[in-house]
Protein backbone atom coordinates (compact mmCIF):
# COMPACT_ATOMS: atom_id res chain seq x y z
CA UNK A 1 0.00 0.00 0.00
CA UNK A 2 1.25 3.96 -0.48
CA UNK A 3 -0.63 4.84 2.76
CA UNK A 4 -1.56 3.98 6.46
CA UNK A 5 -4.49 2.10 7.06
CA UNK A 6 -7.50 4.77 7.02
CA UNK A 7 -8.75 5.76 10.52
CA UNK A 8 -5.61 4.64 12.85
CA UNK A 9 -4.42 8.21 12.88
CA UNK A 10 -1.52 7.02 10.57
CA UNK A 11 0.25 4.40 13.44
CA UNK A 12 3.14 2.92 12.88
CA UNK A 13 1.68 -0.81 13.26
CA UNK A 14 -1.69 -1.91 13.93
CA UNK A 15 -3.66 -5.01 15.26
CA UNK A 16 -7.19 -5.40 14.00
CA UNK A 17 -9.11 -8.22 15.16
CA UNK A 18 -12.63 -8.70 13.59
CA UNK A 19 -15.02 -10.75 15.40
CA UNK A 20 -17.23 -12.55 12.54
CA UNK A 21 -20.80 -13.94 13.21
CA UNK A 22 -20.74 -16.87 11.03
CA UNK A 23 -16.87 -17.97 10.89
CA UNK A 24 -13.57 -17.32 12.53
CA UNK A 25 -11.76 -14.25 13.05
CA UNK A 26 -10.22 -12.05 10.39
CA UNK A 27 -7.25 -10.68 11.86
CA UNK A 28 -5.26 -7.73 10.03
CA UNK A 29 -1.57 -6.79 11.06
CA UNK A 30 0.18 -3.61 9.78
CA UNK A 31 3.30 -2.33 9.62
CA UNK A 32 4.73 0.84 8.52
CA UNK A 33 8.01 1.21 6.49
CA UNK A 34 9.88 2.23 9.63
CA UNK A 35 9.32 -0.28 11.37
CA UNK A 36 10.61 -2.72 8.76
CA UNK A 37 14.31 -4.17 7.58
CA UNK A 38 13.22 -4.01 4.00
CA UNK A 39 13.97 -0.83 1.36
CA UNK A 40 9.93 0.09 1.49
CA UNK A 41 10.42 4.22 1.32
CA UNK A 42 6.86 5.15 0.53
CA UNK A 43 5.30 1.42 1.47
CA UNK A 44 3.54 -0.44 3.63
CA UNK A 45 2.80 -3.72 4.66
CA UNK A 46 -0.62 -5.14 5.62
CA UNK A 47 -1.61 -9.07 6.37
CA UNK A 48 -5.10 -9.97 6.32
CA UNK A 49 -5.67 -13.45 7.60
CA UNK A 50 -8.37 -16.33 8.61
CA UNK A 51 -8.88 -19.96 8.86
CA UNK A 52 -10.35 -20.17 5.42
CA UNK A 53 -14.08 -22.19 5.76
CA UNK A 54 -14.78 -22.23 1.96
CA UNK A 55 -12.80 -22.23 -1.29
CA UNK A 56 -13.46 -18.36 -1.77
CA UNK A 57 -10.88 -16.71 0.01
CA UNK A 58 -10.82 -13.47 -1.59
CA UNK A 59 -14.68 -13.44 -0.35
CA UNK A 60 -13.50 -14.35 3.09
CA UNK A 61 -11.25 -11.52 3.79
CA UNK A 62 -13.23 -8.66 2.14
CA UNK A 63 -14.24 -7.37 5.24
CA UNK A 64 -10.41 -7.10 6.27
CA UNK A 65 -8.76 -5.85 3.23
CA UNK A 66 -12.40 -3.24 2.70
CA UNK A 67 -10.20 -1.57 6.00
CA UNK A 68 -7.63 -1.18 4.01
CA UNK A 69 -8.61 1.84 1.51
CA UNK A 70 -6.75 1.45 -2.03
CA UNK A 71 -4.23 -1.41 -2.20
CA UNK A 72 -1.52 -0.89 -4.53
CA UNK A 73 -0.85 -4.45 -4.69
CA UNK A 74 -2.46 -8.32 -3.39
CA UNK A 75 -1.32 -11.63 -2.99
CA UNK A 76 -3.37 -14.32 -1.71
CA UNK A 77 -1.97 -17.28 0.13
CA UNK A 78 -3.81 -20.52 1.37
CA UNK A 79 -1.76 -23.13 4.17
CA UNK A 80 -2.65 -26.29 5.50
CA UNK A 81 -2.66 -27.00 8.51
CA UNK A 82 -1.92 -30.00 10.40
CA UNK A 83 -2.33 -32.01 13.32
CA UNK A 84 -0.07 -34.65 14.38
CA UNK A 85 -1.26 -38.07 13.80
CA UNK A 86 0.97 -39.84 16.17
CA UNK A 87 0.11 -41.30 19.92
CA UNK A 88 2.64 -39.34 21.81
CA UNK A 89 2.53 -41.60 24.89
CA UNK A 90 3.39 -45.07 22.71
CA UNK A 91 6.24 -43.10 20.82
CA UNK A 92 7.72 -40.40 22.67
CA UNK A 93 7.42 -38.17 19.94
CA UNK A 94 5.57 -34.48 20.70
CA UNK A 95 4.59 -32.52 17.69
CA UNK A 96 3.14 -29.31 17.79
CA UNK A 97 -0.16 -28.66 15.58
CA UNK A 98 0.67 -26.12 12.54
CA UNK A 99 0.12 -22.05 13.29
CA UNK A 100 -3.21 -21.18 12.12
CA UNK A 101 -4.44 -17.59 10.77
CA UNK A 102 -4.54 -15.71 14.06
CA UNK A 103 -1.67 -12.91 14.79
CA UNK A 104 -1.97 -13.48 18.37
CA UNK A 105 -0.38 -17.14 18.58
CA UNK A 106 -3.02 -18.26 21.28
CA UNK A 107 -3.59 -21.78 19.83
CA UNK A 108 0.08 -22.16 19.25
CA UNK A 109 0.25 -21.00 23.49
CA UNK A 110 -1.99 -23.68 24.04
CA UNK A 111 -1.08 -26.04 22.00
CA UNK A 112 2.57 -26.01 23.53
CA UNK A 113 1.14 -25.61 26.96
CA UNK A 114 -0.71 -28.77 26.33
CA UNK A 115 2.60 -30.45 25.28
CA UNK A 116 4.50 -29.61 28.38
CA UNK A 117 1.31 -31.45 30.61
CA UNK A 118 2.51 -34.37 28.21
CA UNK A 119 5.75 -34.73 28.62
CA UNK A 120 6.22 -33.44 32.03
CA UNK A 121 2.73 -34.80 33.11
CA UNK A 122 2.74 -31.51 35.04
CA UNK A 123 0.06 -28.54 34.72
CA UNK A 124 2.63 -25.28 34.11
CA UNK A 125 2.36 -23.02 36.30
CA UNK A 126 2.76 -19.12 35.37
CA UNK A 127 1.43 -17.57 38.24
CA UNK A 128 4.10 -14.98 39.34
CA UNK A 129 4.31 -13.71 42.77
CA UNK A 130 5.85 -9.95 42.48
CA UNK A 131 5.45 -9.80 46.04
CA UNK A 132 9.43 -11.33 46.02
CA UNK A 133 10.09 -9.31 42.88
CA UNK A 134 13.03 -6.65 43.45
CA UNK A 135 14.15 -3.58 41.50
Amino acid sequence: MSHPIPNTNESHSVKVILPQKQSDEICIFYVAPTLTMLPLKGKFIAFVSTDAETDHLETELKPGIDLLGPVDEIFFKTYDIYEPVNEPTLDNCFISTSYDATTHFESTVLDVLNMYTLITGKVIDLSVDLSEAKE
